[in-house]
């Protein structure tokens, strides 16, 4: 099974499957809203990868890796926190942080 999200075509998530339709609408918005602002510091944005793993017993903590490519450029973020979207909102600012 693909466990893969296409959004656009620079946009992939990764490990968000099992998240309910609700969920799932506020991970996408916020994604687009920090992938304008992530692009505007680019030089070339190329493509942005989301994974998402549940870790920590009961898997009741989210890991969220980003990777970043601009111009052949990588660049990486990982926050863990028990809050998905606070765990999300983390990672994606501190990938402007690295981007600037």
């Amino acid at each position: 099974m693909d466990d893969n999200i296409l959004l656009g075509g620079n946009i992939e998530l990764q490990g968000f499957k099992d998240l309910d339709g609700g969920s799932m609408i506020i991970v996408k918005k916020m994604v687009g809203n920090h992938v304008r602002k992530i692009s505007d510091q680019c030089d070339n944005f190329e493509k942005l990868t989301v994974n998402m793993k549940r870790v920590g017993p009961g898997n009741n903590k989210f890991e969220i890796a980003t990777k970043l490519m601009d111009n052949g450029r990588p660049y990486n973020s990982e926050v863990t926190d028990f809050n998905l979207f606070v765990t999300l909102n983390k990672t994606l600012e501190k990938m402007q942080n690295v981007v600037r």
